[in-house]
């Protein structure tokens, strides 16, 4: 007879995590630092999950990473996993709508000693996404190898759109918070943040430039997901 296992309630999920951060990711200062000064900056707790973070810098070894480009800095938690998932003379490009934001990101980025690869720009991204398409056209920049959009969900379209634009055919984009704890399959739901993720996910079923799929999560940031596709 197999053995039960419990259901996936609050304490059991949060127990896994920590089991699992503790075994496969382990605690890193600057990585511990930079969520701290977030919080005591007052800034929003939505930074990625510890094993999400070293997922993203897993693939961006994976595939081999030079160049990357992410959409939502936030504190800098994610940035610092990506950039220590490419070489030394690689490149994060990132944008963020908030200058304090921005500003505790830079700090934090340059603590953890990758400060060098690490290119902030701050703004909206419906406004800085196109400036970085003439250095690629132009030939002064190659363009991205990964893309990772992180940032507010009415603007899914908008991003995947760019990211499609600025990647190499064969480019990793990576879309988080895919699931909001389930609301994207509540017909109820007509929310600006679900209305967004909805029609960001059939443009990554309709638009033949994107071969994707999604995956539901359950970790310390709670149930939700992450879509992942390939630039055709």
């Amino acid at each position: 007879m197999p053995e039960l296992t419990p259901d996936p309630n609050v304490q059991n999920v949060a127990a896994v995590d920590r089991y699992l951060v503790d075994t496969l990711v382990g605690r890193d200062a600057a990585l511990d630092a930079a969520v701290d000064d977030q919080r005591v900056a007052g800034m929003p707790a939505i930074e990625v999950a510890p094993t999400g973070g070293k997922l993203l810098h897993l693939l961006a070894r994976a595939i081999g990473a030079r160049r990357v480009l992410e959409i939502g800095t936030l504190g800098g938690y994610s940035t610092i996993w990506l950039a220590r998932g490419i070489p030394g003379d690689g490149r994060v490009v990132t944008i963020e709508a908030e200058p304090a934001h921005a500003a505790i990101a830079r700090a934090s980025i340059d603590r953890a000693g990758v400060g060098d690869r690490v290119e902030i720009h701050v703004g909206r991204g419906a406004d800085v996404l196109p400036t970085l398409a003439d250095p690629i056209a132009d030939g002064g920049a190659e363009p991205f190898d990964l893309v990772f959009i992180d940032a507010d969900k009415e603007s899914n379209t908008l991003y995947l759109d760019w990211a499609a634009r600025l990647a190499r055919p064969g480019a990793l984009v990576i879309v988080d918070n895919v699931v909001r704890g389930g609301r994207i399959a509540d017909q109820h739901d007509d929310s600006a943040q679900v209305a967004g993720v909805r029609a960001g996910l059939a443009m990554l079923r309709d638009d033949p430039r994107f071969e994707a799929t999604a995956l539901q999560t359950l970790d310390a940031k709670g149930w939700d997901g992450i879509a992942l596709a390939l630039v055709v």
